[in-house]
């Protein structure tokens, strides 16, 4: 296990076994529906699928040091959040997700920006988690992304 991974499995050791379980799940359901390409960084005990600096050398336009974040997961005092860069930067993609969560839950995702938030860890929906995270791989978020930074 490297650094980041007893990091991370540090960090889930310290949550009460409801948030750990769920951060696993949503960890492996990123893992396993995320197209080829992205990379896995930990940073301040949030989770991070990234574009590593390999693919896309210029980096994050805010701090070009560090990779191109795109998906992160994280455990706040009140719920569990998923950050999705794409659904910020794509309103094809914004409507999508929100079309099928109320047709999958009844109602709207508790959502800012890019952040979707579950109060409930009994009601993440997982599956459609990792529909959404295979909606773009890394190529189509750089090339997005480069479109949105240049204006």
């Amino acid at each position: 296990m490297n650094e980041m991974q007893n990091q991370w499995q540090e960090y889930l050791n310290s949550l009460t076994e409801d948030r750990k379980t769920a951060m696993l799940k949503l960890s492996k359901v990123l893992e396993v529906n995320l197209p080829k390409g992205f990379s896995e960084e930990v940073s301040s005990n949030i989770l991070h699928f990234v574009v590593p600096k390999s693919i896309f050398p210029d980096g994050y336009h805010c701090n070009p040091k560090n990779a191109l974040p795109f998906i992160s997961i994280a455990n706040q005092k009140n719920f569990i959040a998923i950050y999705h860069m794409g659904i910020y930067a794509d309103n094809e993609l914004l409507t999508w997700f929100l079309e099928r969560h109320i047709k999958e839950l009844g109602k709207k995702p508790d959502m800012g920006k890019s952040c979707i938030r579950f109060k409930n860890v009994e009601k993440i929906p997982f599956e459609l988690i990792g529909e959404l995270a295979k909606k773009m791989d890394t190529t189509q978020w750089v090339n997005l992304y480069k479109s949105l930074i240049r204006k």
